[in-house]
Protein backbone atom coordinates (compact mmCIF):
# COMPACT_ATOMS: atom_id res chain seq x y z
CA UNK A 1 0.00 0.00 0.00
CA UNK A 2 1.26 3.48 -0.83
CA UNK A 3 0.20 6.95 0.28
CA UNK A 4 1.45 10.14 -1.36
CA UNK A 5 0.64 13.76 -2.10
CA UNK A 6 1.36 15.74 -5.26
CA UNK A 7 1.66 18.87 -3.09
CA UNK A 8 4.95 18.02 -1.33
CA UNK A 9 7.58 15.29 -1.38
CA UNK A 10 7.85 12.66 1.34
CA UNK A 11 9.89 14.35 4.07
CA UNK A 12 9.58 17.72 2.32
CA UNK A 13 8.12 21.00 3.48
CA UNK A 14 4.33 21.34 3.43
CA UNK A 15 3.28 24.40 1.40
CA UNK A 16 1.80 27.27 3.41
CA UNK A 17 -1.53 26.87 1.59
CA UNK A 18 -2.24 23.72 3.66
CA UNK A 19 -1.45 25.35 7.02
CA UNK A 20 -3.24 27.68 9.40
CA UNK A 21 -1.04 30.46 8.03
CA UNK A 22 -2.52 29.83 4.58
CA UNK A 23 -5.89 28.51 3.42
CA UNK A 24 -5.94 25.75 6.08
CA UNK A 25 -7.16 23.15 3.58
CA UNK A 26 -6.08 19.53 3.39
CA UNK A 27 -3.46 18.61 0.80
CA UNK A 28 -4.33 16.20 -1.98
CA UNK A 29 -3.84 12.60 -0.87
CA UNK A 30 -3.52 9.53 -3.06
CA UNK A 31 -3.71 5.96 -1.74
CA UNK A 32 -2.82 3.10 -4.09
CA UNK A 33 -1.63 -0.51 -4.19
CA UNK A 34 -4.16 -1.78 -1.66
CA UNK A 35 -3.77 -5.34 -0.43
CA UNK A 36 -6.23 -8.14 -0.97
CA UNK A 37 -8.63 -8.52 1.91
CA UNK A 38 -8.86 -4.79 2.61
CA UNK A 39 -12.41 -3.46 2.92
CA UNK A 40 -11.85 0.05 4.26
CA UNK A 41 -9.16 2.67 4.79
CA UNK A 42 -8.52 4.89 7.79
CA UNK A 43 -6.55 8.09 7.09
CA UNK A 44 -4.94 9.98 9.98
CA UNK A 45 -2.79 13.14 10.03
CA UNK A 46 -0.76 13.59 13.21
CA UNK A 47 2.07 15.70 14.63
CA UNK A 48 4.27 13.71 17.07
CA UNK A 49 6.37 16.79 17.89
CA UNK A 50 3.87 18.79 19.97
CA UNK A 51 4.53 21.20 21.42
CA UNK A 52 8.32 21.30 20.90
CA UNK A 53 10.27 18.89 18.67
CA UNK A 54 13.17 19.03 21.15
CA UNK A 55 10.86 17.98 24.02
CA UNK A 56 7.70 16.45 22.57
CA UNK A 57 4.98 15.77 25.11
CA UNK A 58 2.15 14.47 22.95
CA UNK A 59 0.96 13.63 19.47
CA UNK A 60 -1.51 16.19 18.12
CA UNK A 61 -4.23 14.75 15.87
CA UNK A 62 -4.98 16.99 12.88
CA UNK A 63 -7.39 14.83 10.87
CA UNK A 64 -9.14 11.46 10.91
CA UNK A 65 -11.15 9.95 8.06
CA UNK A 66 -12.44 6.39 8.30
CA UNK A 67 -14.43 3.95 6.17
CA UNK A 68 -12.91 5.19 2.94
CA UNK A 69 -13.36 2.44 0.32
CA UNK A 70 -10.41 0.07 -0.11
CA UNK A 71 -9.83 1.01 -3.73
CA UNK A 72 -7.18 3.27 -5.23
CA UNK A 73 -8.41 6.72 -4.26
CA UNK A 74 -7.59 10.37 -4.64
CA UNK A 75 -8.71 13.11 -2.28
CA UNK A 76 -8.20 16.50 -3.97
CA UNK A 77 -6.97 19.57 -2.09
CA UNK A 78 -9.51 20.77 0.46
CA UNK A 79 -11.88 17.92 -0.35
CA UNK A 80 -14.76 16.94 1.88
CA UNK A 81 -14.26 13.17 2.00
CA UNK A 82 -17.97 12.60 2.72
CA UNK A 83 -18.93 14.26 -0.58
CA UNK A 84 -16.55 12.06 -2.57
CA UNK A 85 -17.16 8.88 -0.59
CA UNK A 86 -20.64 9.01 1.04
CA UNK A 87 -20.04 6.00 3.30
CA UNK A 88 -16.98 7.48 5.01
CA UNK A 89 -16.89 9.55 8.19
CA UNK A 90 -14.46 11.81 10.02
CA UNK A 91 -13.25 11.36 13.58
CA UNK A 92 -12.44 13.97 16.20
CA UNK A 93 -9.27 16.01 15.83
CA UNK A 94 -7.51 17.32 18.93
CA UNK A 95 -9.69 20.41 19.00
CA UNK A 96 -12.63 18.08 19.60
CA UNK A 97 -14.07 18.83 16.18
CA UNK A 98 -14.49 17.00 12.89
CA UNK A 99 -12.32 18.06 9.95
CA UNK A 100 -8.79 18.96 8.96
CA UNK A 101 -6.60 21.30 11.04
CA UNK A 102 -3.55 22.56 9.19
CA UNK A 103 -0.09 22.79 10.76
CA UNK A 104 0.76 25.68 13.08
CA UNK A 105 3.69 24.53 15.19
CA UNK A 106 4.49 26.83 18.11
CA UNK A 107 8.23 26.02 18.12
CA UNK A 108 10.63 24.69 15.49
CA UNK A 109 10.05 22.38 12.55
CA UNK A 110 7.36 19.76 13.19
CA UNK A 111 6.70 16.53 11.32
CA UNK A 112 3.19 15.75 10.07
CA UNK A 113 2.48 12.12 9.31
CA UNK A 114 -0.33 11.13 6.98
CA UNK A 115 -0.97 7.48 7.82
CA UNK A 116 -3.24 5.11 5.93
CA UNK A 117 -4.45 1.88 7.50
CA UNK A 118 -6.15 -0.78 5.37
CA UNK A 119 -8.63 -2.77 7.47
CA UNK A 120 -10.42 -6.02 6.74
CA UNK A 121 -13.69 -4.54 8.03
CA UNK A 122 -15.87 -1.43 8.14
CA UNK A 123 -15.77 0.52 11.40
CA UNK A 124 -18.96 1.35 13.31
CA UNK A 125 -19.35 3.83 16.14
CA UNK A 126 -22.32 5.18 18.10
CA UNK A 127 -20.74 8.66 18.24
CA UNK A 128 -17.91 10.47 16.50
CA UNK A 129 -14.76 8.58 17.55
CA UNK A 130 -11.40 9.74 18.81
CA UNK A 131 -8.19 8.23 17.45
CA UNK A 132 -7.95 6.05 20.56
CA UNK A 133 -11.37 4.55 19.79
CA UNK A 134 -10.43 4.02 16.15
CA UNK A 135 -7.18 2.30 17.11
CA UNK A 136 -9.11 0.06 19.51
CA UNK A 137 -11.50 -0.94 16.69
CA UNK A 138 -8.57 -1.56 14.33
CA UNK A 139 -6.82 -3.93 16.73
CA UNK A 140 -6.13 -7.15 14.81
CA UNK A 141 -7.93 -5.83 11.72
CA UNK A 142 -5.14 -3.94 9.89
CA UNK A 143 -3.89 -5.73 6.78
CA UNK A 144 -1.51 -2.96 5.64
CA UNK A 145 -0.25 0.46 6.67
CA UNK A 146 1.56 3.23 4.82
CA UNK A 147 2.74 6.69 5.83
CA UNK A 148 3.84 9.91 4.19
CA UNK A 149 5.49 12.73 6.11
CA UNK A 150 5.70 16.46 5.55
CA UNK A 151 7.34 19.12 7.69
CA UNK A 152 6.40 22.68 8.57
CA UNK A 153 7.80 25.65 10.50
CA UNK A 154 5.97 28.91 11.12
CA UNK A 155 7.11 31.68 8.82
Amino acid sequence: MLISSPNFSNGGMIPRKFTQQGEDISPAIEITDLPEGAKSIVLVCMDPDAPDPQAPKRTFIHWIVYNLPAVPLYLPEGADPKVLYPNCFQGLNDRGKVGYIGPKPPIGIHRYYFKAFAADCWLKFEKTPSLKEIYYSLDGRVVAMAEYMGRYKLL
